[in-house]
C-alpha cells in the first residue's frame, strides 16, 4: 500500500533534485546538500516508519519528515532570496512541500488516535 503522505514527498524530493542540478558550484556542499538532504529524509522516514512495528515508531519517524519538510521550506526560501531559485520553480517546489506537509501531519494525527 502506498501512502499518500509517501509519494507527496517523493514527488517534493523528484522537484528539489530537479531544481537544485544548477545552482552555483559554490553552494554544493552549503545550501545545496541540506535541501536535498531534507527533501530526501522527509520521503524516508515515511518509509522507514511505515515498515516498523507499531503505531508509536511510525509516529516518532512521521514527526521526523515533518521537520524536514520544515527545514525544507526555509532552505527553499533562502535559496528563492538568493535568487537561485526563481519565482516560478519556487512555487512550485513550496506548493508540493505544502500539500506533502499536510498529508503528513494528518497521517501523524490519524496515527496519533490508533497509538
Amino acid at each position: 500500500m502506498k501512502l499518500q503522505a509517501s509519494v507527496a514527498c517523493h514527488q517534493v524530493a523528484l522537484a528539489v533534485y530537479r531544481h537544485t542540478r544548477d545552482w552555483p558550484v559554490a553552494e554544493r556542499y552549503g545550501l545545496t546538500s541540506p535541501v536535498r538532504r531534507a527533501a530526501y529524509s522527509a520521503a524516508a522516514n515515511i518509509a522507514e516508519g511505515a515498515a516498523k512495528r507499531g503505531p508509536r515508531e511510525f509516529r516518532r519517524h512521521l514527526d521526523v519528515a515533518f521537520g524536514s519538510l520544515a527545514e525544507m521550506a526555509y532552505a527553499l526560501q533562502l535559496a528563492r532570496e538568493l535568487e537561485y531559485l526563481r519565482p516560478e520553480p519556487w512555487g512550485e517546489v513550496e506548493a508540493l512541500r505544502d500539500h506533502a506537509g499536510r498529508l503528513t501531519w494528518g497521517l501523524y494525527r490519524a496515527i496519533g488516535r490508533v497509538a
